[in-house]
């Protein structure tokens, strides 16, 4: 009653399930990593050269089959290599049963982040597991700290620079992360951005943050669409209703919010002790009256 910002407790099953395959999801991969490294150990023991980096269960199981072992020692090799194949053959098979499910459940969540360029199922299901309801975020430099790819200001004095932010959700940040290496692997905006800040002087590593930090913008920008779309059950007090969202787009290096050292952005609250002092740069206001389309511009 006190305190206008708090949310709705409400019942909503989606985003756990959502974030429990994600979180099953990664276990698989985890797993499948191991078992590959064995198999490669095994394999390199028993054939010159081993085998490939990216190995699939049916290669591993044709250059087994190559291998003729006369002592007991690589006999025991080829036994346990074998045992390894077909774990990774059901490893595998349970990861491409689980991107199915997944990839159904994203979509009849009638979530768009699959459209944008680098997001698949299993990164579409994190972030809509681990953010849940999207307007727990009042501005995307809000999201921008939670996340991590909202650098920190370490100015003293005259000198004004800014470094990078290790807190943060880690699991989101590395979804932004991949999506950015997707998109410097094609021709996308957000390649010719890349390059932008490259030929501004940026180092390799420094373009790449900056990349991320606009793909934040991106995902943030699809989630609320998202959330504008998706019919409500219930409504929240006459007094916390708007007609308009406002969203502030940056035109310059600055213009989002920064978060602090000690900022506990990767807990439950992400509005708890982020630095409010926008970083320099021009900034624009923009206020949408109505709901945004599916399609979504990359960078603007």
């Amino acid at each position: 009653m006190r305190t206008p910002n708090l949310r709705v407790v409400q019942v909503d099953g989606e985003h756990v399930a959502l974030r429990l395959l994600a979180d099953r999801r990664d276990e698989l991969g985890v797993r499948r990593t191991q078992v590959v490294n064995r198999i490669h150990r095994l394999l390199l023991e028993l054939m010159p050269g081993g085998a490939k980096a990216f190995l699939s269960a049916p290669q591993a199981r044709a250059l087994l089959a190559t291998v003729r072992p006369r002592d007991l020692a690589a006999k025991t090799r080829r036994t346990l290599a074998k045992e390894m194949i077909d774990e990774l053959g059901t490893v595998d098979r349970k990861i491409k049963a689980l991107n199915t499910e997944i990839k159904a459940l994203v979509l009849a969540s009638g979530s768009g982040l699959m459209d944008l360029q680098g997001i698949g199922p299993s990164t579409a299901a994190r972030l809509i597991g681990d953010v849940g309801d999207i307007a727990r975020f009042p501005t995307k430099g809000h999201f921008a700290s939670w996340n991590g790819t909202a650098p920190i200001d370490a100015s003293s004095g005259d000198n004004n620079r800014h470094r990078l932010s290790r807190s943060g959700n880690r699991r989101l940040n590395r979804v932004l992360h991949i999506m950015a290496i997707v998109q410097l692997r094609n021709d996308t905006e957000g390649r010719r951005y890349y390059d932008r800040k490259k030929a501004a002087g940026k180092s390799s590593m420094e373009a790449l943050r900056c990349l991320k930090r606009r793909l934040s913008d991106v995902v943030y920008r699809q989630m609320v669409a998202d959330a504008e779309r998706r019919p409500t059950t219930l409504e929240p007090p006459a007094e916390l209703m708007t007609d308009s969202i406002e969203v502030t787009m940056k035109t310059g290096p600055g213009g989002h919010v920064g978060a602090t050292t000690d900022s506990s952005a990767a807990g439950s609250y992400p509005d708890a002790s982020p630095s409010e002092q926008s970083l320099p740069g021009p900034v624009t206001t923009i206020v949408a009256t109505r709901p945004r389309t599916r399609k979504t511009p990359l960078l603007t």
